[in-house]
């Protein structure tokens, strides 16, 4: 019952911001209207107040958002300041849109995660996984692909150049393969990903043994350990959902797709609160079911093992990784950093527009001619600082934040609901424009995944055996905490936080991509992509440059986890722990994690 009442002050919370968004900003909503109604129409004091007497503005924010509120009672979401048209029917036309979309794209999801895991699963239904550790380097490459540049490249060759599929609207189902690619293929290499690092710990479980002792076929065994690891995975899955729903923004407006996501940022930049809210709050309302049926499907899966504290532990030491190939992958990003930062990111030469990679210019030049090598080496300096930041940030957050389950889950739900670009705007309204407002907007939802991973899997580690039986011998609940469930729980995190650190400078990118980001002439990898996006077709170097980039951060973040993950197992060793005497007093963190068993 509280977490339902802390559900619904948030959601009210988050509607009641975005009721006073132009207030907070300090701008006329009168003017915001009329300039996306009439660009050319001058803004005189008689129009806007003809304009502020159309939309009831005289009344106040309080009262407008009080009217709005009190419709909903009776399904009546209002009109739109734009169109004039009612809100509901247009807010559940895009959500039918985003909803379609999301289905196909989690089918592509689930496609390209059982290619990611397929060698560990072979190799576990046929008792041959032995000391092998997870993979992660290719999904890692596909996981740090910018959405909306995959969308670009698959619109203009697949669509536009080999004619194969519709690049353009909304018409069909043919027109839904294209944007569900460009949406699916990074989701499902994290879900994958993800999978795949748990994996090797259910087939190492006794009741893989001895269902292999039985005879039982190897298929059997792999789909019983999938069903052992979703449980820990299904809030993150949730969170996809919705954010596949709501979050595709740059994709949507690549495709020219009425969904929601470019709904909200239609309303967003134009100030439409009757639609802006009815969608927020759609989104919001989509995330609680899935919470909800996520729990549920926790539940169903791990059975009344979860309650008893009878699952045996998915974590098992793992041999290290080789230390070569984060060394290698390192070396290059350096090697890329080195040669670029002595050249001018800034020199123009009109005269070198768009020049293929040559030895005066190794990555080519851009529409403006200059350096592709020495932007994406300058805006190294910049990007990966933020996201290191950001990700420790983050990590640190999600890690806290997860530990109180109870407290982070609505709040994980309310604002993995929040379109990034609104989210923005709320950044700005709050904290001003500047260099790092995007960097807050990433920054305060970038946490949320990793807090929904820590609270899946502190749930099910604090309910195995080893737990039990050691509480049983008189541990008290802060040894558990720091003796057995962090140790188990914060690798497989940390793995994660990494894998996603490409993904911040991939928002930062789409921030910057829709024009709320770093602005020229920076040299920001997010910058890069997106000033260079047009010019794809013909001078592809100019994107695939930053993108590659991109792609070695992400492959060297997983290749760096597996190294570090081994050389701190090999300090701290992997023999059994005995609890040490009771502490008298036990905090009020641990005693929730734990619980009374």
């Amino acid at each position: 019952m509280s977490a339902l009442v802390w559900r619904a002050v948030l959601a009210a919370a988050l509607v009641c911001g975005i009721g006073l968004l132009p207030w907070l900003t300090r701008t006329d909503p009168a003017l915001t209207v009329l300039k996306a109604r009439s660009a050319d129409r001058d803004p005189t004091p008689g129009v806007l107040a003809d304009v502020r007497a159309q939309l009831g503005l005289e009344m106040g924010p309080f009262a407008l958002l009080g009217q709005w509120l009190g419709g909903l009672w009776r399904g009546d979401a209002g009109r739109s300041w734009l169109s004039g048209t009612e809100v509901a029917p247009a807010v559940l036309q895009a959500l039918g849109a985003s909803l379609l979309l999301m289905a196909v794209a989690l089918t592509v999801a689930a496609v390209t995660a059982a290619l990611v895991c397929a060698r560990t699963l072979w190799l576990g239904a046929h008792r041959r996984l032995g000391g092998r550790r997870a993979g992660g380097g290719g999904s890692a490459v596909l996981a740090a692909l910018p959405e909306f540049l995959t969308a670009s490249v698959l619109a203009t060759v697949v669509g536009v150049q080999w004619g194969w599929l519709p690049a353009l609207g909304w018409y069909g189902p043919q027109w839904t393969v294209l944007p569900a690619l460009a949406l699916g293929l990074p989701a499902g290499a994290v879900i994958g990903r993800l999978l795949d690092d748990l994996l090797p710990g259910a087939f190492a479980e006794p009741w893989a043994l001895a269902a292999a002792a039985r005879g039982l076929p190897g298929r059997r065994i792999a789909r019983q350990a999938v069903r052992r690891c979703l449980p820990g995975l299904l809030p993150n899955l949730g969170m996809f959902v919705v954010g596949l729903t709501g979050g595709a923004v740059a994709v949507e407006q690549i495709f020219d797709i009425p969904g929601l996501g470019r709904t909200t940022l239609q309303a967003a930049l134009a100030q439409d609160l009757p639609v802006l809210q009815a969608g927020t709050l759609a989104v919001v309302l989509l995330a609680a079911v899935t919470a909800a049926l996520a729990a549920l499907a926790t539940r169903w899966l791990v059975g009344p093992a979860l309650r008893d504290g009878a699952l045996p532990s998915l974590h098992r030491p793992t041999p290290p990784a080789r230390g070569v190939l984060p060394l290698v992958q390192g070396g290059l990003l350096i090697a890329v950093v080195a040669f670029g930062l002595p050249r001018d990111p800034l020199a123009l030469d009109t005269g070198e527009r768009l020049q293929r990679p040559s030895g005066s210019h190794p990555f080519g030049t851009d529409a403006l001619g200059r350096d592709v090598l020495a932007r994406v080496a300058h805006g190294a300096l910049d990007t990966l600082l933020l996201a290191l930041v950001i990700g420790a940030a983050t990590l640190f957050t999600g890690v806290l934040l997860g530990l109180l389950p109870r407290l982070s889950g609505p709040l994980v739900d309310t604002l993995n609901a929040v379109p990034p670009v609104l989210l923005a705007l709320l950044v700005t309204a709050v904290a001003g424009s500047g260099p790092a407002t995007p960097a807050l907007a990433v920054g305060a939802v970038a946490w949320a995944p990793l807090a929904a991973h820590t609270s899946a899997l502190l749930r099910q580690e604090r309910a195995a055996l080893h737990v039990t039986a050691t509480r049983g011998l008189g541990a008290d609940r802060w040894y558990l905490l720091r003796h057995d469930l962090l140790p188990a729980v914060l690798p497989p995190v940390v793995r994660h936080a990494l894998l996603r650190l490409p993904g911040i400078a991939l928002a930062l990118a789409s921030l910057a991509f829709l024009g709320l980001g770093a602005q020229p002439p920076s040299p920001e990898w997010g910058l890069l992509l997106a000033e260079n996006q047009p010019y794809a077709e013909r001078a592809p170097w100019a994107v695939l440059a930053p993108a590659a980039v991109l792609a070695l951060l992400g492959a060297l973040a997983v290749s760096a986890a597996g190294a570090a993950g081994g050389a701190r197992r090999r300090r701290e060793g992997t023999g059994p722990r005995t609890p040490q005497a009771v502490a008298p007093e036990e905090p009020s963190v641990a005693r929730e994690l734990v619980g009374t068993g």
